[in-house]
């Protein structure tokens, strides 16, 4: 037989959490056709690994690429960290279905502008994401605040029942058409005010398909265990599994709660199918919200409409210079960006060492001074979390990047180095893997990824693009109903 491509000498840490392994890989028409010792005279392509670590591509989870999928479909951020796969739609905000009768909704700003959201329906969005055709694979999950935004005339009160319908005939279409699921963001302005019921009506749909439900909790401050529990009342009524978005305990009066947060997902899993992602930084980036200006931390802005000047500045630096307050500087700023630096690393070591946890990078890609995650999440976890801190061995750095990620939502020939699994793959040195982004330089190249293919292309090389873009629309495999697994 003759492969496209063979990999030799490679060493191999297969997604499953189990060690390393020397072997050559085959690759035939996109999908991995052999694992062992491969004669060289049997492939097209021959690639000399030299040693390196040969692994699943990196499958993000949380992301918010929606439409940069689309418009800058190269994805330098996320291929050149090794990520083949990235999951859109997290927050409740999503870029499809979306229909705009008015002013485009925080947060869904976060995604691009107004002039950009033109997928009225999931099918319209599938078809966009293949036409660009990116160098990542894109699955989807659909926002409720997108929904929300659809079929309400104002966002600050809960939806009457016959909206909420109309949300569940959307809802309904687009898991038809492959979504993963329902992605919600209840600690947003747009739709804080939704009712417990609300969205558990919305997320009975979801077990008509086996689709999961993924949630930015209605607070990850103080109330964050209360917010636990109805997250797990919706997933549970709605008989699907639940991702808790980006878990961590934010604001200083939370730090040293991990212990008790992670006890509450532990428990709650016994009974359900339960996880979470986190990213692997402590301070977070979102839109300027002004419940969350403190002195209690720093907060830098990264954009601002009206003070563009601003950027890069810290609020409580620009409150002094305006002789204003935290909260009179943050009204003067908005519509803005920030990053918050409310987190404990104690927590965020706790959390993303859980069993239970899966990386996301969470990072917002059309902020001109973007949070270091969107270019460094993956290698900071590969060199600086497991290789310096050794705070997890290396191949389970990888399951948590690529196979728990791939089951969990349905994925079931990614995240994985098997026979008859996508040609999804990075090949990267693990002595000298790491991130290079940093909240000043943002914008840089990881080290340590030597090469990407996504379904058997190669697509990223010695830091630069290859020019070979292979990504596909991916759609949900398998029925989540019974479980992640």
């Amino acid at each position: 037989m003759k492969f496209d491509l063979i990999i030799h000498n490679a060493q191999i840490i297969d997604g499953s959490g189990e060690p390393a392994f020397n072997a050559d890989l085959a690759v035939s028409k996109g999908k991995i056709a052999a694992i062992g010792a491969v004669s060289a005279a049997d492939a097209t392509l021959v690639y000399d690994a030299q040693g390196l670590v040969l692994a699943p591509g990196f499958v993000d989870v949380h992301t918010h690429d929606d439409l940069q999928v689309i418009h800058a479909p190269q994805m330098l951020p996320k291929i050149s960290q090794g990520i083949t796969t990235v999951i859109v739609g997290n927050c409740g905000i999503s870029a499809s279905p979306v229909t705009l009768t008015g002013a485009l909704p925080d947060p869904m700003n976060l995604l691009g502008a107004a002039e950009d959201f033109s997928y009225a329906d999931f099918a319209s969005y599938k078809q966009a994401v293949n036409r660009a055709q990116p160098a990542v694979n894109v699955a989807a999950l659909i926002g409720h605040t997108a929904l929300r935004n659809n079929h309400m005339d104002r966002l600050d009160r809960t939806a009457t029942q016959g909206e909420v319908e109309l949300m569940r005939v959307q809802l309904r279409e687009a898991l038809t058409e492959g979504a993963l699921g329902l992605s919600s963001g209840l600690a947003y302005g747009s739709a804080i005010a939704s009712s417990t019921e609300e969205v558990k009506k919305l997320a009975e749909v979801l077990n008509e398909t086996g689709a999961v439900y993924t949630t930015h909790l209605r607070t990850e401050f103080d109330e964050i265990l209360t917010a636990l529990d109805e997250a797990f009342e919706i997933g549970e009524h709605a008989k699907a599994p639940i991702i808790v978005s980006h878990l961590k305990c934010a604001g200083a009066g939370n730090w040293g709660r991990s212990g008790e947060i992670l006890k509450k997902l532990e428990t709650a899993s016994q009974n359900h199918p339960v996880g979470c992602d986190c990213y692997p930084y402590s301070a977070s980036s979102s839109t300027l919200d002004l419940q969350q200006v403190t002195s209690d931390f720093d907060i830098v802005i990264t954009w601002s409409e009206p003070h563009p000047e601003q950027g890069g500045k810290k609020l409580a630096d620009i409150a002094k210079d305006w002789n204003v307050s935290l909260v009179d500087a943050a009204k003067k700023l908005q519509p803005a960006g920030a990053v918050y630096h409310g987190m404990s690393e104690q927590d965020v070591q706790k959390i993303l060492a859980h069993p239970l946890t899966m990386v996301g990078s969470d990072g917002l890609p059309v902020d001109p001074l973007p949070h270091p995650r969107l270019w460094g999440a993956f290698p900071r976890v590969l060199g600086h979390y497991s290789r310096d801190l050794k705070l997890f061995s290396l191949p389970e750095a990888i399951r948590k990047m690529t196979r728990m990620s791939a089951d969990r939502f349905g994925l079931d020939d990614r995240g994985r180095i098997a026979v008859g699994a996508a040609a999804d793959l990075v090949l990267f040195d693990p002595a000298t893997v790491k991130d290079a982004a940093t909240f000043t330089q943002p914008q840089q190249l990881a080290e340590g990824i030597e090469a990407v293919w996504v379904n058997g292309v190669l697509s990223y090389a010695q830091k630069t693009v290859t020019g070979m873009r292979a990504g596909k629309f991916l759609t949900r495999q398998r029925d989540l109903r019974m479980g992640f697994y």
